[in-house]
């Protein structure tokens, strides 16, 4: 009887792995791609907001 349904439980784990391997993969390659975006802009100069202190004059600033 239970090897009846062995077939779909195993698709079913193996493509729920796959899907998370999936996930885990492009978290990867998007860091990657974020760090290589943020050194460019601080090759050119443009500095994070948050390393200045801030302003509370910038836009988006709590108020």
């Amino acid at each position: 009887m239970q090897a009846d349904y062995f077939a779909f439980v195993a698709s079913a784990y193996g493509i729920s792995a796959l899907a998370i391997a999936g996930l885990f993969a492009w978290v990867f390659v998007d860091a990657k791609a974020q760090r290589r975006a943020l050194q460019a802009l601080e090759a050119r100069g443009i500095r994070r907001r948050s390393e200045a202190g801030g302003s509370r004059d910038a836009p988006g600033a709590a108020r």
